[in-house]
């Protein structure tokens, strides 16, 4: 009967959620609420609102679809949450950006591709998420669509152009695209854990660009963020209550690539590819730490031998899973990696007048927290 009572709650609260936000949408869509944001400089603050809004909106729809379809994760012994819960959250969050974008007509022909990428990118996790695709087959896609990326000119510059300079710059980029789109795929575990760090690296990321003079990169990552906090609410929330929604494998592939693309656009510094590389590595420095951590503790230890292996291993030793065995909390580990990430992102934004010897001394102290974290981490067990 409590049960029944929790359920009820539920769907009173999300529904009215649902309605606040279809409300503030079409207010929102009016004209001359659309000029009054832009005319008064503000035009970041109407993309942030349309984006947290639509998410907002549309989770609560994602969550009844999502169960009228059978799109659900069931629980299983390497899964924490009890109870079958909806994995389609990141369509509403993909909306959520997608809207906000194409109603403040900022994409340019770069931004075009990659959000055309991300979609697809979208398509394939939802099918995955409801039909258990192969590995090889979703890297596939990842690679196809960072593919079309680096086809449209985004591309890391880190070596100059020349036939050797330009084949390592698409590796590289071709790296970095596919590694943080995985690594962020493999942090969504927990509750709340990757809506949540993609809201707080969007947040710096979009802080990073005002400083550097990059509106147009700025608007595109707070839409992220927007979208992000307004899916935020249902999948993080109070007291032991669990996830009323997963953003499944198509948000996280989503997020995690388009992040990864819009550190790749941006210029984060003036004729200094050493600091203009260290300021998305500062950002998603959990996600690199977790992502090289994991790799070399399974070579090292004969878990994955092969690249097959190790793209089909599925485990619990990512940092979310390491801290929460370490602190006895699931809460208490996401918020000490939100906590983290907020001290690398600050980090980031020191960067903005840095020369190379400043960008170098905070990429190793970053080095040294994560190292100072996995030194804790053993000596707990």
């Amino acid at each position: 009967m409590a049960m029944k009572q929790d359920d009820q709650d539920e769907t009173g609260w999300t529904r009215w959620l649902a309605l606040s936000g279809f409300c503030t949408i079409l207010v929102l869509l009016l004209p001359p609420v659309r000029e009054f944001f832009f005319i008064e400089g503000i035009r970041w603050l109407y993309i942030f609102l349309l984006a947290f809004t639509t998410s907002l909106a549309l989770t609560p729809v994602m969550i009844r679809l999502g169960r009228q379809w059978g799109l659900v994760d069931q629980p299983s012994e390497r899964k924490i949450h009890r109870k079958p819960t909806p994995r389609i959250g990141g369509v509403a969050v993909y909306l959520g950006f997608a809207g906000a974008v194409l109603a403040n007509s900022v994409l340019l022909s770069d931004m075009g591709t990659i959000l055309l990428a991300g979609s697809l990118l979208l398509v394939v996790g939802v099918w995955d998420d409801a039909s258990e695709l192969p590995a090889w087959g979703k890297l596939a896609a990842q690679m196809l669509a960072s593919g079309l990326v680096i086809y449209s000119g985004v591309l890391l510059h880190l070596l100059p152009q020349g036939p050797v300079g330009n084949v390592i710059n698409v590796f590289l980029t071709f790296l970095w695209i596919v590694g943080i789109t995985n690594a962020f795929n493999f942090f969504d575990g927990m509750d709340g854990l990757a809506a949540g760090t993609a809201m707080l690296m969007a947040f710096f990321m979009g802080l990073v660009a005002y400083e550097t003079d990059q509106p147009a990169l700025a608007w595109l990552a707070v839409a992220i963020t927007g979208a992000s906090l307004g899916f935020f609410p249902y999948n993080f929330r109070t007291g032991q209550k669990p996830a009323l929604i997963f953003l499944g494998d198509g948000g996280s592939t989503f997020l995690g690539f388009t992040l990864a693309c819009l550190a790749v656009k941006g210029n984060w510094a003036d004729n200094n590819p050493i600091v203009s590389f260290s300021n998305p590595l500062l950002i998603f420095g959990v996600l690199i730490y977790d992502m090289i951590h994991i790799t070399v503790e399974r070579i090292v230890t004969g878990k994955v031998g092969t690249i097959k292996e190790w793209i089909d291993y599925v485990g619990t030793d990512h940092l979310h899973h390491r801290l929460a065995r370490v602190l006895g909390s699931k809460r208490a580990s996401v918020d000490v990696i939100f906590a983290l990430t907020i001290c690398l992102g600050l980090s980031a934004i020191v960067l903005r007048n840095a020369d190379t010897r400043d960008a170098i001394l905070l990429l190793a102290q970053a080095a040294l927290i994560v190292i100072l974290i996995t030194i804790l981490e053993r000596r707990a067990h």
